[in-house]
């Protein structure tokens, strides 16, 4: 049996029922965002703004408030977010540099090396 690496970054979607941008984000980005060397870097996991509790041990730089917002998290603290969702293109560039800021990893593959997602693919 050959152990995975831990996941140690993560996207967090806030969203809320009736959000039209998260619903546009949903039918934009969503259907790609797992296979995206984004998603091979930090996996979405999604919270209900309004009913979802958030883990005890996730460090926020200050409560999230709108929906959509993106919050990229390593090991459990804020790196950076994403308020609202201005387009997809705008969204993967946002994303990119997001993930710059995240500590190198030899167990996590980077935006070089991962799939490419359809933004950089031109998509």
């Amino acid at each position: 049996m050959i152990a995975a690496p831990a996941i140690s970054a993560e996207l967090l979607m806030f969203e809320d029922d009736g959000c039209v941008w998260c619903a546009r984000w949903d039918a934009e980005v969503a259907p790609d965002y797992a296979e995206s060397s984004h998603g091979q870097i930090a996996p979405l996991r999604r919270f209900d703004l309004r009913r979802d509790p958030l883990p005890d041990d996730l460090e926020l730089k200050s409560r999230v408030r709108y929906t959509p917002t993106f919050v990229l998290v390593d090991d459990n603290r804020e790196v950076g977010r994403i308020m609202g969702y201005p387009g997809r293109d705008i969204f993967w560039t946002q994303l990119d540099a997001l993930i710059a800021r995240i500590e190198p990893d030899e167990n996590r593959p980077s935006l070089t090396t991962a799939a490419a997602t359809p933004y950089q693919a031109g998509v």
